[in-house]
């Protein structure tokens, strides 16, 4: 159930971000979802593709200096409060979330959360006891 994230650092200068989302365009590599985070001298820009290797050789290639992360993927529900559960089950069983970001799925009333936690198999395994419905890769890089 661990889903694949694809990390590349990017210099904080005018065009990097284009560069690297342009890469991957003309490799045919489709986004499911993407995070950026900046400081005043670099930014991280964190997406999940349906290939995650692909991605990595393609844009080291590119002179991008990338790393591949395990994160968790899972469907809440899209309403107030939906992402309070499952934060409540994580922190429950006393697992630290790293970082978090979403995405809303097209045709669903469901939106998808992608965590990373300190442990990802003590995540996983609490958010499954919790009743999570967490997400396949594939389920994922299907939406």
């Amino acid at each position: 159930m661990k889903l694949k994230q694809v990390s590349i650092f990017l210099e904080n200068k005018k065009g990097r971000l284009w560069n690297a989302l342009s890469i991957l365009r003309e490799s045919g590599m489709n986004i499911r979802a993407l995070s950026i985070a900046d400081t005043s001298e670099f930014g991280i820009l964190r997406i999940i593709v349906p290939d995650p290797e692909k991605a990595k050789k393609t844009l080291e290639a590119g002179n991008f200096v990338v790393k591949i992360t395990d994160v968790i993927a899972v469907e809440v529900p899209d309403t107030p409060g939906g992402l309070e559960g499952i934060l409540e089950v994580l922190n429950k069983s006393d697992t630290n979330v790293e970082y978090i970001y979403a995405f809303v799925e097209k045709k669903a009333e469901k939106a998808v959360v992608v965590l990373r936690t300190e442990d990802i198999d003590e995540g996983i395994a609490a958010l499954k006891e919790g009743g999570a419905a967490v997400l396949s890769p594939e389920e994922v890089y299907e939406l």
